[in-house]
């Protein structure tokens, strides 16, 4: 197993950036993380930490200002889509727990079923 390395928020942003132009073109996660140096797991864990760092294709990751990087937190359309997304995902969620609950009805019923067809052949 690798030994641990602690990067720097300014090296994790880079990165970042790097990861957003690999994605751009098209890249395998373990293709990115690879180039990056680190693990899928640290890739998705940073992209998890650092939501607030935009990811510029036209930025390149050897010349990066971290300052130019930060987000506003206060972006109107980050909470329009999150609100959007929320919503959405909530009705999926009532329709995949309306099909379990109809087919556990079903499968219920099945067995029901078949139980009085072998009490009838009996």
């Amino acid at each position: 197993m690798g030994t641990m390395k602690r990067h720097t928020e300014a090296e994790i942003a880079a990165k970042l950036v790097e990861a957003d132009a690999l994605v751009a073109e098209g890249q395998t996660q373990d293709a990115i993380a690879q180039v990056l140096g680190i693990s899928v797991m640290t890739f998705h864990r940073w992209r998890k930490a650092y939501p607030h760092v935009l990811r510029s294709k036209a930025a390149s990751a050897s010349n990066i200002d971290v300052h130019l990087l930060v987000a506003q937190p206060s972006d109107p359309g980050h909470d329009n889509r999150y609100a959007a997304l929320k919503l959405e995902n909530m009705r999926l969620r009532k329709l995949v727990t309306d099909l379990l609950l109809e087919k556990m009805r079903l499968e219920d019923e099945m067995q029901h079923n078949s139980g009085r067809v072998a009490a009838n052949n009996s």
